[in-house]
């Protein structure tokens, strides 16, 4: 090869790693100089807003979550708009709790007192879904900083990038592949799960009008079908919520897994994960031990901070989460 093409080689590698989103440019310590209190301040906001409500945990990790699916971990998902038009209001967002936008904002609020213009919503948001893990006996991890903050937010881009409760392995597989993420991690994520709560809407077809030959899915316990349906009779309001976890629901533990195994499984897209083949080993082991359960999920929550992050002159540093810079 002569040195032209060594030169167009080199230079077509460059510009291959320079077009990834901005994994490599995120590090643990890149508020080492400009902010360096930062994961003490998010912390201590975010121990404040859960002293004063409990929701404040399932609601902050399940907003990071959705806000990296959609056009990846930017806090799009955290801009209001006054038309109605922005990801927060698109349906599938719209069952998102108001605690974890709080979460963040009283965090960015705290933040900007001591380091104004420097941290972006982004990584506060990533912090504040770190913290309310271990707020509730979850791992600790360190958290990859130097995210942006996206300058797009629509409703339009929502539908058909979050997972649906009716998803079977192979439908959440594929999206979770789209984002990097492997099935342990998809699994792991959903881990989650041992916390927060659901609405009545979202499983009832479980309970009610399953299929043409059983009204009951025929994986889930039959006690478990009992008490589900004593707390969403049919004809109750669909947005009540019971805990998603119904052994324990405000401890951050693998018993989620130990239930999928009992047939506790609230969503389709929970029970699946251990009636298919090829995922329940892994349920199994996570049910069986916590430390591996933890181990993936940091690993997990790791990889999906990663997940389209914008970095260096992508987007800016809002002043306000809610809203763009003017």
């Amino acid at each position: 090869m002569n040195n032209n093409s060594w030169r167009v080689l080199i230079f077509v590698m460059v510009l291959m790693v320079a077009g990834r989103p901005g994994q490599a440019q995120l590090s643990e310590n890149f508020y080492d100089s400009t902010c360096p209190n930062v994961e003490d301040i998010v912390s201590q906001a975010v121990s404040t807003k859960f002293s004063q409500t409990f929701v404040t945990i399932p609601a902050t990790l399940r907003l990071f979550f959705h806000d990296c699916f959609v056009q990846g971990c930017d806090a799009s998902v955290l801009i209001s708009s006054p038309n109605g038009d922005a990801e927060k209001d698109a349906p599938d967002n719209l069952s998102l709790a108001g605690d974890g936008f709080d979460t963040v904002i009283k965090a960015k609020e705290a933040v900007e007192a001591q380091c104004p213009g420097v941290v972006s919503c982004a990584d506060i948001l990533a912090l504040a879904a770190r913290d309310v893990v271990v707020l509730v006996g979850g791992p600790s991890f360190n958290v990859e900083l130097g995210r942006r903050d996206g300058l797009v937010s629509r409703a339009s881009g929502v539908a058909g990038n979050l997972p649906e409760p009716t998803f079977h392995l192979d439908e959440l597989n594929t999206m979770f592949a789209s984002h990097g993420l492997s099935q342990t991690d998809m699994i792991a994520l959903s881990g989650a799960h041992t916390i927060g709560f659901s609405h009545c809407d979202r499983f009832a077809n479980r309970i009610y009008n399953f299929s043409s030959s059983s009204k009951v899915d025929p994986s889930l316990d039959s006690n478990y079908v009992t008490q589900l349906k004593a707390a969403c009779p049919q004809d109750v309001d669909p947005s009540i919520a019971i805990d998603m976890d119904p052994t324990t629901p405000r401890v951050f533990d693998n018993v989620y897994f130990q239930n999928l195994v009992a047939g506790k499984g609230l969503f389709t897209s929970d029970e699946v994960l251990f009636t298919d083949s090829k995922s329940k080993s892994t349920i199994t082991d996570f049910a069986n031990n916590p430390d591996e359960f933890n181990g993936a999920f940091i690993s997990a929550m790791r990889k999906l901070g990663r997940v389209g992050v914008k970095t260096g002159s992508q987007g800016e540093i809002r002043r306000d989460c809610s809203a763009f810079n003017s």
